[in-house]
């Protein structure tokens, strides 16, 4: 959705990689407004679109994708993408509509730029799975890459909301990560262990008011009583208005 940082470069990299000196690699710029759910950020979402032209251009992107809301969506528009399973919960239950939004427009930009691959990164681990879901069920002759979460220099996951933080919050906001590394490391095995000690690390951060805290299958984002293979802690966490989410693997 723009305001492109390292991680996002991260993307363009590996992309470049894959597709080779006879490829060709596309971004996609769309702040998409259907997966804002009601008061949202969608009209302050940042929409740096010189910076990030000018840093498509220096990366080596061949082509720069960002319609206009009014290309991508007819008016009386009544043609939605919808994943009912997957998304139920985490991110699902918190933003009602989200996922639906996201699948629309991921059909739709799949069907305008009709790819060989498409990149995302694993910070938004839900959003993988359920873009993943929606390639198998719907027969997209794309192949899904997963991208590792590229991460700031103190832990912090890389994040165009980052920028939304004042000083004091991008201070705090480390919590999350040293949260999601002190469960990891602690050797528990309950999903109930891991969850409170993830929490109590987070709440030593006075401005941090957790959504969630979960251990899930990382494949179908179902929660699970017990750290096995496979499994992910994630977190959502608002500081002040600005909600942040995290996850590590475990197991």
């Amino acid at each position: 959705m723009g305001a492109l940082h390292k991680a996002h470069l991260q993307l363009i990299r590996i992309a470049r990689e894959r597709a080779g000196i006879d490829g060709e690699v596309a971004v996609s710029i769309f702040v998409n407004p259907i997966q804002f759910e009601p008061g949202s950020d969608y009209q302050q979402y940042p929409r740096p679109e010189q910076a990030d032209e000018d840093f498509c251009r220096e990366a080596g992107v061949n082509l720069l994708f960002r319609p206009p809301v009014g290309e991508m969506y007819f008016d009386d528009r009544s043609t939605f993408v919808e994943e009912t399973s997957l998304s139920s919960v985490l991110e699902g239950e918190s933003r009602p509509g989200h996922f639906r939004g996201v699948c629309t427009v991921v059909a739709k930009l799949f069907n305008i730029l009709a790819p060989d691959a498409a990149l995302f990164g694993e910070k938004d681990f839900q959003q993988l799975a359920i873009v993943r879901r929606m390639v198998r069920d719907l027969d997209f002759k794309i192949e899904i890459v997963a991208v590792p979460t590229v991460r700031e220099e103190d832990g912090l996951a890389c994040s165009s909301r980052n920028q939304y933080l004042n000083s004091e919050e991008r201070k705090q906001a480390t919590v999350l990560h040293k949260a999601l590394v002190a469960a990891a490391n602690a050797g528990k095995k309950s999903a109930s262990d891991v969850i409170d000690l993830a929490r109590k690390v987070i709440s030593e951060a006075p401005l941090a008011r957790i959504d969630y805290v979960a251990l899930v299958d990382a494949e179908n984002s179902q929660a699970v009583e017990m750290v096995r293979p496979n499994s992910l802690l994630a977190v959502a966490v608002f500081f002040d208005k600005t909600r942040l989410i995290d996850n590590i693997r475990l197991g």
